[in-house]
């Protein structure tokens, strides 16, 4: 990640200022000056804010279930710029023919995010609607994992369903939502 100029931080913050303004359901307890002060002791969260906004994961403040605080993809499809992935790196380097250009555990990485979790993308649609017509992977336990399988989730009939798949599958609508705690 690379560091942001004094313009494309200027840029980044006015944008993350409008999307909290606009959407008070997904933080009712929480005023903007209060998340800047947290913003700008961190040059890592303004970098992986920047590539969550560029990636197309329109990052909001949410307030976890445990109370936490967390910047978190809050597009309303599963971010554009992170589609056609595969699971993890292991998946990628098992897949002999037509591989996608790479893993989304391997992008969250360098994009200083995590994965969601189920109970986080479960928490998520709580606070909106997400992925009707996408799909997004979520962390998979380790169980799982070895046996091949990764989870993914999205929301269809006004429900929430977490899925199973090769992990090293990718489909153009199929993508993955990040996190990371403020």
């Amino acid at each position: 990640m690379s560091t942001l100029s004094h313009e494309e931080t200027t840029e980044l913050l006015n944008t993350l200022e409008a999307r909290f303004t606009n959407n008070p359901e997904r933080h009712p307890d929480l005023t903007w000056p209060d998340i800047l002060t947290r913003l700008q002791a961190d040059d890592r969260k303004l970098a992986a804010l920047a590539e969550m906004e560029r990636t197309g994961g329109e990052p909001d403040v949410i307030r976890l279930p445990n109370g936490t605080l967390a910047f978190c993809d809050c597009s309303p499809e599963s971010p554009s710029g992170r589609r056609s992935l595969c699971y993890d790196d292991a998946a990628l380097a098992a897949r002999k023919k037509n591989k996608p250009d790479g893993s989304a555990v391997a992008l969250a990485k360098e994009m200083g995010i995590e994965p969601l979790d189920e109970a986080t993308y479960r928490h998520l649609q709580t606070l909106g609607t997400f992925d009707l017509k996408t799909s997004s992977w979520i962390a998979t336990p380790e169980s799982i994992r070895q046996k091949g399988g990764a989870l993914f989730c999205d929301r269809r009939y006004e429900q929430t369903f977490v899925y199973h798949n090769g992990a090293d599958s990718y489909y153009a609508a199929r993508g993955f939502r990040g996190m990371f705690i403020l």
